[in-house]
């Protein structure tokens, strides 16, 4: 885990404000949902048998002996609450959150055992119509970002459970021919859903993986008609795509579209900045009404890495007030605190005393445009002195009645 200071939250603060934004554009609307939640919502909706159950979640018992655990992804929150508040009740939900998620995985590049992700998600809406419009949503980011040169989309499909659960069968007879080359993970998963084998990071598994029967030999005729649609419709909208036939997601909801954003450039196993597909069981599966869904997750801490240059920081313009003397400290707090009511500057005021000299050193350190300086000489003649930290103008003076006035013209 790690901590975000002060000299970079103003990079998440322009990456936060920049994904609400568009996903606002959109129609989508922000969700909170609690970081713990009972441990068996997460068993029952990601599966028993993935990873994240099985050797990455962050669980314990509480005083009252309940299992809780800090939440590993966000979209079990998300419908759980949704169910919670009837917000899938004949309804068409157009949702996005954001905040930190929880996994004891091993640390790789760019990831933290808690990170931070940002999730957009649709739901009451059928149709290759809403994937295409998701992930436009997502290339809107990198567009804005100046990432989009740099990332590509794959995709695939998971058919319906009748099409996995044959597909299954064609996995395991392949799979069951190579148990001498499989590793140890992979012989677990042959046994528990060999859809997961194809998602193995272990290079070498490449090749065996790579000659595995495809889904999309086994397809029925409904999922295949959505997929072409949805090939058809990204083509015309000009995203582009690739189709990768291992794409299987880690998480066991997911059904027919699944989707990566990769890093073109990034050598390393992990290169996966964002992620998603349908998980139209999931809400009946979770005790609400049968509703179709879709939706992603993006990582801000890989995002951040890859984007950071090209972030459009705000920008504070911060003026420095300098008192000498008990008067003058009395009297710049009352002009702070005007100055602050009736404009958007931000004003620090020097506390814990100091000479001129110590005082402008505060100021230049503060990342100050101006300082205003309010001494003995000032305070008679009522006015304030402005000095120019950043730029080589002579210092002047202003009556202290038409400070606001100046500060308002900068």
């Amino acid at each position: 885990m790690n901590d975000i200071l002060p000299d970079t939250s103003s990079c998440w603060v322009a990456l936060e404000t920049l994904l609400r934004r568009i996903a606002m554009q959109y129609g989508y609307r922000e969700i909170r949902f609690p970081i713990l939640e009972f441990t068996k919502l997460f068993a029952r909706t990601i599966g028993e048998n993935t990873d994240i159950v099985e050797k990455e979640m962050y669980t314990f018992l509480d005083r009252n002996g309940d299992s809780l655990t800090l939440r590993p992804e966000g979209t079990a929150g998300c419908i759980r609450a949704g169910i919670e508040h009837g917000l899938f009740y004949n309804k068409i939900q157009r949702l996005f959150y954001y905040g930190p998620m929880f996994r004891y995985d091993r640390p790789q590049k760019g990831r933290y055992r808690q990170f931070h992700q940002f999730g957009v998600e649709a739901y009451g809406l059928v149709g290759p119509d809403i994937d295409v419009e998701i992930m436009l949503l997502a290339m809107r980011f990198w567009q804005e970002l100046k990432i989009d040169r740099h990332v590509i989309l794959q995709i695939n499909t998971l058919g319906n459970a009748a099409v996995r659960a044959k597909y299954r069968g064609h996995l395991a007879e392949y799979f069951n021919r190579y148990l001498d080359v499989l590793d140890e993970d992979s012989k677990r998963r042959l046994l528990s859903n060999p859809l997961r084998i194809l998602d193995s990071k272990n290079p070498e598994m490449g090749d065996l993986i790579k000659n595995a029967p495809k889904i999309l030999d086994d397809l029925d005729r409904e999922s295949r008609e959505h997929f072409e649609k949805l090939c058809r419709m990204l083509d015309q909208a000009k995203l582009p795509y690739v189709i990768n036939p291992c794409l299987v997601r880690g998480l066991d909801y997911y059904c027919l579209t699944v989707f990566e954003w990769i890093a073109a450039e990034n050598k390393h196993a992990q290169n996966a900045i964002c992620a998603g597909g349908h998980y139209d069981s999931l809400v009946a599966e979770m005790g609400g009404k049968s509703t179709p869904a879709i939706g992603f997750s993006l990582g801000l801490e890989r995002l951040l890495s890859l984007a950071i240059d090209n972030l459009a920081l705000p920008f504070f313009d911060i003026i420095y007030f300098i008192a000498l003397g008990e008067q003058a400290i009395h009297t710049s707090m009352l002009l702070a605190e005007n100055i602050r009511k009736n404009s958007s500057a931000n004003v620090i005021v020097n506390c814990g005393g100091g000479d001129l000299s110590t005082q402008l050193k505060r100021a230049d350190k503060s990342g100050a445009t101006l300082a205003l300086i309010l001494g003995e000489e000032e305070l008679a003649n009522k006015e304030v002195l402005i000095k120019y930290l950043r730029e080589k103008k002579p210092q002047q003076r202003i009556k202290i009645e038409n400070i606001e006035i100046f500060l308002s013209s900068k």
